[in-house]
């Protein structure tokens, strides 16, 4: 997102200028792009060359080609080996940092305007064209640069003492010193300080700066006619040419929430159903902009995906036209792992000096971090492939991910990405954030937010469940201990390492003080209890060391006596009860030790706060959030952390508390053991979340084009509703509303069920695919309910999908990111994507490039220990069997909502599965009729609607379908605690 004012350029001292001419060197080397069975190879001299993959691989690692992602080259050509090469995507974020692109041949052309390849042989000479392209931008003019290019360049390719770029490192360092009119690198009097200084792209970075507290908001109501004005406002300055009738109504039944409560601890809950096409977005961003604006205080928005962030803020350019104006009333929050830390930033620096095949990483994340708005790292301006490109140990690991963040005594603090972010939300309209963060704001009290926000809508309202589950989980397993032992005592091994222990963030501020530096003696050596380094090797082989990997071996030992299966590839799980001979001597023995741990950490967290108010007329107010922040997360760690994993050891020896499920597992990778532990959910997550967010929220919105149930029974549909969000524990009834899509699917679309392929016969799956996507001529999303199962497909249909000109894209097999892959895939009329749950819940592609889905099988929950908890309760007060089919139904809506985002949107739905129940069919919208039939039906249907010449649809803008009111229900739901008045306790939360 932009600052108010762009970034100063860094001091002249650290930016070398062209000593020479300009020149323009390409690469002399072929190209080489990679298909399903074959690669096309492209020599220096145009020739053109179909050759195999063994070939290809020869090839390329005997000398340097064009390539476009190395990595996933690698991977389609079947080889494990590293190839090393001319990237041009590399070269595209060293020329345009923070600039969005598309990781393939066909995305280099779009974004560099050059003409679109047709076919894989056009790809190979856009490759070449390509690197001409950006080589001569850089031989523009470089006054605006914040970074240091020449220096970088000079760094990435191997230094002054290393042999310089001639000597080896990135390949490309000498073609762009030549464009920068200094082959030779920096001159020797600028270049005193080493390739270090090339890396401080942050001298120059604008500082935030402090300012006084906020007051809390006002209480002035935003009445229904008040949306309506602004809602028009919203649409009249967008594309859409006049407000939807639905959409208005939905933006009237909204703003209840943004009306004052009449009692504590009961705020005003609306629960709105919005169907595609209504345009829910604008709906409850206009009654929310009014309030911000009337009350001067933030609406906290929040959605399950990334992806929904950015679409909202997009849609706030309705209202802020200048970007400096949206910097200030629009932020994005998200948790602090999702930030780059420029002390990371500059630790790395220091490590790439002293090995060079770190340089070209981070000299391209130098050159991301000099210009990007925000120093968001997942779903920002920072290309989602070069994780993959770099790999993540060199890009995301640069985030705090580890809780390590020393604050004030950073010398990075006034200009830190996540400081900034906080501070702007403080005084920001909207907050757009996520689940997560919303749900540890408010369990945690606002954790580094000034003031708990009053009002919240959760969009993708149907994930609230499924966050709240996340939340409030507590995992007791061997990474999430090992975790612990590393915030708390650092790096332990030799060499280089980030990672800072708890003693290096405390000292200067503990300083003589001879108690709480005995305090943190206790700490180390009861920290020591905990797994270290290779533990898993140590619990796998019998041979444990200390309580807390004695446990996890005791655990494991009863998981493979008991599990079903232990032989196969995957995770296993068992009940706890009854325990095997030695696990309850060992959960009593490692609860002891924790309790060892937790007594200091305690005690460290009071000594902190006692200088608080010992000193409060001494310390500088930095200095005192900073002390606040760490006794904080202390005492979290303490009490939610360490005390939630003893209360769970506790329970092994009487009965679980009937509010929670536990059982013990073994997570699995091919057959390789990753994690080993006990875990504890809620039955009902929302049960916590709802005494949160009623003791604090004034008013809320849980919203989605799915939120009901598919029943037909309108008290059941709601009622389902009401248990995924947590609406049904609140204190106060919410308010019903329901307002259908404007889309007629009955014309638009077709759902076919195909009852001749066998699901367990996955030649006929995968033969099923095939034909489908080939009479769709691509556009299609082939959806699995396991990953085992895609892989295999992927493996037989790759080669005739590429032979009919249709790519292939593949989560979990292409190496990139679903977001990444779902870019491609819409930049794209023809290609095909395959993936799982993410790809089903997350793709938002209208028009073309999306207009066959095909599913699998029926998408069943998984039943596991968990799920048959919840089944249990939740039947308790429906029909047998309802909770499956409730989430089975919602699956299935979410699938089918992908494919009508637009009013001239056509598309073929697909099951391959003859056991779909008939119960299940309300899954779809109304008039839509599910057929059964065979593959050979289903795949001329699908052809002849898809490439009907006149499929009567109404253009974009147009009116849609007859308007028809909200359905607006008096509020119901008791708010009943099923638990009385029991205590609950918060686990698995992201700390810090």
């Amino acid at each position: 997102m932009p600052e108010p004012t762009p970034p100063k350029s860094p001091p002249a001292s650290l930016v070398t200028a062209p000593t020479g001419p300009r020149r323009l060197l390409v690469p002399d080397a072929p190209a080489l792009v990679p298909g399903a069975r074959q690669a096309v190879w492209l020599s220096p001299d145009g020739e053109v060359e179909v050759i195999d993959k063994g070939e290809a691989v020869r090839r390329a690692l005997g000398k340097p080609h064009l390539l476009c992602h190395a990595r996933a080259t690698a991977r389609r050509l079947g080889t494990d080996r590293l190839i090393q090469g001319y990237d041009l995507l590399e070269l595209f974020a060293f020329v345009r940092p923070a600039t969005f692109c598309l990781p393939t041949p066909r995305g280099l052309a779009q974004a560099l305007d050059l003409p679109r390849p047709a076919d894989v042989e056009a790809e190979a000479l856009t490759l070449v064209r390509a690197a001409e392209a950006l080589l001569r931008e850089l031989m523009g003019p470089v006054d605006d640069q914040r970074s240091d290019p020449i220096g970088l360049a000079w760094a990435m390719g191997g230094a002054e003492g290393q042999g310089g770029a001639q000597g080896g490192g990135w390949l490309w360092s000498p073609l762009v010193l030549a464009a920068l009119g200094a082959p030779a690198g920096p001159e020797k009097s600028r270049w005193r300080g080493g390739a270090i200084r090339a890396y401080q792209v942050w001298a120059g970075m604008k500082e935030w700066q402090a300012d006084a507290p906020e007051p809390p908001p006002g209480h002035l109501p935003v009445e229904p006619a008040e949306a309506r004005r602004r809602l028009a406002d919203l649409v009249m300055n967008g594309q859409q040419a006049e407000p939807r009738p639905q959409q208005s109504d939905y933006a009237s039944a909204v703003s209840t929430a943004f009306t004052p409560r009449d009692a504590e601890g009961e705020p005003n809950v609306v629960l709105a159903e919005a169907g595609t096409g209504v345009g829910k977005t604008l709906g409850y961003l206009a009654p929310a902009t009014v309030w911000a604006e009337k009350n001067k205080g933030p609406v906290w928005i929040s959605t399950y995906t990334r992806q929904l962030q950015h679409q909202i803020d997009k849609e706030m350019d309705r209202l802020h036209h200048d970007p400096a104006t949206k910097a200030r009333k629009v932020v994005i929050r998200k948790g602090r792992e999702n930030y780059l830390c420029l002390l990371n930033l500059e630790e790395a620096a220091g490590v790439a000096t002293a090995n060079p095949q770190y340089a070209v990483a981070i000299g391209l994340m130098a050159r991301w971090a000099a210009v990007t708005r925000d120093g968001d790292m997942q779903g920002g301006d920072f290309p989602g492939w070069l994780v993959d490109l770099l790999g993540k140990g060199r890009t995301l690991a640069l985030a705090d991910r580890r809780g390590e963040c020393v604050y004030s005594a950073c010398s990075h603090y006034t200009k830190c990405f996540i400081e900034k972010s906080v501070r702007r939300a403080r005084r920001a309209d909207i907050v757009i954030a996520n689940h997560a963060l919303v749900m540890i704001q408010a369990a945690l009290g606002g954790g580094d937010d000034a003031y708990i926000p009053t009002r919240y809508v959760f969009d993708e309202g149907h994930h609230v469940f499924d966050a709240a589950d996340n939340a409030f989980a507590g995992h007791l397993t061997g990474f999430e201990t090992a975790e612990l032992r590393r915030w708390l005592l650092g790096a332990e091994s030799g060499g280089r390492s980030r990672a800072r222990g708890l003693r290096r963030r405390v000292e200067d501020l503990i300083g003589g003080d001879d108690h709480a530096s005995r305090l943190l003696d206790e700490i180390a050596r009861a920290a020591h209890l905990l797994p270290g380094e290779a533990w898993p090797q140590r619990v796998g082989g019998g041979e444990p060391v200390g309580p807390t990997e004695a446990f996890l071996a005791q655990v494991r030992a009863q998981v493979y006596a008991r599990a079903h299966g232990p032989d196969n590839p995957y995770s296993l799980e068992v009940e706890v009860q009854p325990l095997v001979d030695g696990v309850l001597e060992a959960a009593q023995a490692l609860s002891s030790a924790l309790g060892e741990l937790s007594a200091p950490l305690e005690a460290l967290a009071d000594r902190l706060r006692e200088r608080l108010d010992d000193e409060s007329d001494e310390l500088e107010s930095d200095t005192r959030r900073r002390i606040d922040a760490i006794a904080r997360s202390l005492k979290r760690r303490s009490a939610n952390e360490i005390g939630g994993w003893r209360q769970m050891l506790a329970a092994l020896g009487e009965e679980t508390p009937n509010r929670y499920v536990d059982w013990f597992g073994v997570e699995r990778q091919d057959g390789r053991d990753l994690d080993v532990g006990m875990y504890r959910h809620w039955v009902d997550p929302t049960w916590p979340l709802a005494q949160i967010l009623s003791a604090q929220a004034h008013g809320l919105v849980m919203t989605s084009a799915t939120l009901t149930d598919g029943t037909g029974e309108v008290e059941a549909d709601w009622q389902a509703a009401q248990v995924r969000t947590g609406a049904i524990h609140m204190p106060r009834p919410a308010l019903r509303a329901q307002v259908p899509s404007p889309f007629d699917y009955a014309s638009q679309t077709r759902v076919l069920i195909v009852n001749d392929v066998r699901k367990d016969d996955l030649a006929q799956v995968a033969a099923a695919y095939r034909e489908l996507f080939l009479a769709s001529g691509g556009g299609a999303i082939g959806l699995f309910t396991a990953v085992q199962r895609l892989r295999a497909v992927h493996e037989r249909i790759g080669a005739p999908l590429e032979a009919a000109g249709l790519p292939l894209l593949s989560q979990h097999l292409d190496g990139l990111d679903v977001s990444t892959l779902v870019d491609i895939f819409r930049g794209e009329d023809n290609a095909c994507l395959l993936g799982t749950d993410a790809v089903r819940d997350g793709v938002d592609v209208p028009g073309r490039s999306l207009r066959l889905i095909v599913f699998d099988r029926v998408p069943w929950p998984r039943p596991d220990i968990l799920h048959k908890a919840r089944r249990d309760y939740f039947d308790r007060t429906a029909r047998r069997r309802h909770y499956d089919d409730m989430i089975t139904r919602l699956r299935l809506r979410q699938a089918f909502g992908r494919l009508v985002r637009r009013a001239d949107d056509t598309g073929v739905f697909v099951l391959l599965d003859p056991m779909m129940p008939s119960r299940l069919k309300g899954a779809f919208p109304g008039g839509v009729e599910p057929q059964r039939v065979g593959l050979a039906e289903a795949v001329r249907i699908t052809r002849d609607f898809l490439h009907m010449p006149g499929v009567a649809l109404p253009p974009p803008g147009a009116p849609l379908a007859p308007p028809a009111p909200p359905r607006l229900a008096s509020p119901s739901g008791d708010g009943a605690d099923p638990w009385g008045d029991e205590p609950f306790h918060l686990h698995g939360f992201d700390l810090d």
